[in-house]
């Protein structure tokens, strides 16, 4: 995989809130971060709420108790309503801060006045302090992630210190005490490491880097080297509500799993045959990174955990169809031939289907079906060769039988209601959504929840689509819309003045979501770690450029020679080495954006020579999954493209016209 250093930019101090912590709080989280904590669902509902751990004290548990808050064990009424769990929340919020600011306010008061006062003292912050001193609060802008600031404005007035008493000192760059210490934020790196359990044997160890900038020094260390106490800067323990914020501030309990709230736990009993056994190793050791990349670089880990673990552990037919996929990735990968493997993949295939079925004459477990479902269709996209064929019905057709469930949970109208609530989007109906937007491009067709995306693009909600896939959701609404657009073309039912006019609504909605050339940086820090928000944001980019080609490919007798779509796609090729290429990258969550624009591309394009770089780069991993059969697809298209070319018939060969002629029912997402 190639680095490039990211883009160095001036240095700020960043202000952050204290956080006033006793010294019996202190000795008393020490002991604790001691001991190994197993979360529990038989908390307290408030701790529950607050996605916090509960000691399960009797009658009132630790936590409520210091916090001054109601500590219920008895399921509350306001549980089972949205609308009043969230109003129970905010009710939380407001005592906690009254709580926390009275313990800050005693800790100044008792410092002492020869003491130079610490940068956690210089300015409130919007997470303490009413809406209006929000503005005070400036992030370091050596992050990449920081929001814009205007350090030309004028410092505050001494008038302003005069009303806020619990304010020790002028702004930093006023007062003399600051001066002695460093402008300069630290970077510390965070290494997570994780153990995965099957049936309590080790099968999987991963870590990960963070980083993030703080004014925090670092603690003492019995084997590191001591420095002079001067050299770093006497600070308080402060409470910033998201420690993270300085660089990527990520929440990390986003989505509603449809197996509840994310454990702590990484076991897993999974009960399968013997002889299946290594099929199961497969999928957990090799396969199960392949399948949500994003969504492992924004919450390491809880693909695994919370997605597949869990069902593999209570869903029968889930997890024949991961057997099924670990199967086809063993053959594919592996050159294994014969008999014995064909038939893991059938057998399995086989007995995903049955399991449907007979769960579907049932009519219940609606949600284990529709996990299966998903899985079946978009596990696919992971593994096997573009000539892999399975007897096996299409991809849309199964995708018809999830739509239909989808609609029975009544999903959609959960995730427009839920996230008017700020209620966490229901993870089966964004990855559904995910499907549902790109494999209408495939097919010809309108998205089927088309309305609903639109209704959620009017609110500026999200669905999720970020986190899990990468790309912003406000351009998956407006590729929906592209491919209504493009439906309506198909079917007859607009004409030539009519489809331009909304052609170039579109466009002017595909402006509003530009970004600033400078934003888009290197998405890997100096330190090698991975920043999620800088790869979301150029992924966004690549995505929003296909949209313009695809929306420009509408215009009637438009042609790839066109100067425009030309132009277009030299600028996709201009900002694709700002996603990670190369077996650890994520050429395969670009696929259908690379689909498009190397559609619309000539043979003396730079696309072509780019893309073939990206192909050596991933080695035998670039035939695998929908980036090998994107490319076979585009080899195809070029090679009938470039001979209608040599035959002046200045005939444009579209992508889905291949994929007719060739038999080729790819999903490629």
């Amino acid at each position: 995989m190639s680095t490039q250093p990211p883009t160095q930019t001036s240095k700020a101090a960043a202000m952050v809130a204290p956080k006033a912590t006793s010294q019996k709080e202190k000795d008393s989280q020490a002991k604790n971060a001691a001991k190994m904590h197993r979360r529990s669902r038989s908390g307290c509902f408030t701790c529950r709420l607050r996605r916090k751990k509960c000691d399960e004290g009797k009658n009132q548990c630790k936590a409520c108790k210091h916090l001054g808050l109601k500590c219920e064990y008895k399921r509350p009424m306001w549980w089972s309503n949205n609308e009043q769990r969230k109003q129970q929340k905010e009710t939380i919020k407001n005592i906690i801060k009254r709580t926390k600011l009275s313990e800050k306010t005693a800790q100044i008061g008792t410092t002492h006045a020869e003491t130079p006062p610490g940068l956690s003292h210089s300015l409130p912050t919007s997470a303490t302090y009413s809406e209006a001193t929000a503005r005070t609060r400036a992030p370091s802008i050596e992050s990449q992630e920081s929001p814009g600031y205007d350090f030309n404005q004028a410092p505050l007035s001494q008038d302003y210190y005069d009303f806020h008493p619990h304010i020790v000192s002028p702004p930093y760059d006023t007062n003399p005490h600051y001066q002695p210490f460093p402008s300069t934020p630290y970077e510390v790196d965070i290494k997570t490491e994780r153990q995965m359990y099957v049936n309590d044997v080790p099968t999987r160890r991963d870590s990960m880097i963070s980083t993030f900038s703080t004014y925090q020094p670092p603690s003492s260390h019995p084997t590191l080297p001591s420095f002079p106490e001067d050299e770093w800067i006497n600070e308080s323990i402060y409470d910033t509500g998201d420690m993270f914020s300085a660089e990527e501030g990520l929440d990390f309990d986003f989505f509603d799993f449809s197996h509840g709230a994310p454990q702590a736990s990484q076991q897993a009993l999974i009960q399968v045959d013997d002889c299946d056994r290594p099929l199961l190793d497969h999928f957990i050791d090799n396969v199960l990174r392949l399948i949500f990349p994003i969504l492992e670089v924004n919450q390491h880990g809880s693909a695994r955990s919370e997605v597949i673990l869990p069902a593999l552990e209570s869903n029968k037919c889930y997890l024949h169809c991961c057997l099924s996929i670990s199967a086809i990735h063993l053959k594919s990968t592996r050159g294994l031939q014969g008999e014995q493997i064909d038939n893991d993949i059938l057998r399995h295939r086989y007995a995903t289907i049955a399991e449907l079925c007979e769960a579907l004459k049932l009519d219940t477990n609606h949600l284990h079906i529709l996990e299966a479902t998903l899985g079946m269709i978009f596990f696919q996209c992971s593994v096997g060769r573009p000539d892999d064929a399975l007897p096996d019905i299409s991809w849309h057709q199964h995708f018809q039988a999830a739509i239909s469930l989808v609609r029975k949970l009544e999903l959609p109208h959960a995730m427009v209601h839920d996230n008017n609530a700020r209620i966490h989007p229901p993870f089966n109906m964004t990855l559904a959504s995910w499907i549902d937007i790109l494999g209408a491009t495939m097919l010809g067709r309108s998205p089927q929840f088309a309305d609903t995306y639109r209704e959620k693009n009017q609110s500026g909600s999200t669905s999720g689509l970020c986190e899990l896939m990468g790309c912003e959701d406000s351009m998956m609404y407006l590729i929906s819309e592209i491919a209504c657009l493009d439906a309506l073309k198909s079917a007859n039912g607009i004409n030539d003045m009519q489809l331009c006019q909304l052609i170039g609504s579109l466009g002017q909605s595909l402006d509003t979501t530009e970004v600033p050339p400078d934003s888009l940086t290197w998405p890997y820090s100096s330190t090698g770690a991975i920043r999620p928000k800088q790869l979301s944001r150029n992924m966004t980019a690549v995505f929003r450029l296909a949209a313009r080609i695809y929306l420009c490919s509408l215009v009637p007798h438009q042609t790839k020679d066109d100067p425009t779509l030309r132009s277009l796609v030299d600028r996709f090729t201009g900002i694709l080495h700002l996603i990670p290429h190369g077996p650890d990258g994520f050429d395969k969550s670009i696929v259908w954006p690379l689909l498009i624009a190397g559609s619309q591309s000539t043979a003396d394009s730079i696309f072509r020579q780019a893309l073939a770089s990206r192909v050596a780069s991933l080695g035998e991993h670039a035939g695998f999954g929908s980036f090998g059969r994107m490319v076979r697809l585009l080899q195809e298209v070029w090679r009938q493209s470039d001979e209608g070319d040599r035959t002046e018939s200045g005939q444009n060969v579209h992508w889905r016209d291949v994929m007719q002629q060739k038999g080729w029912d790819f999903l490629l997402i």
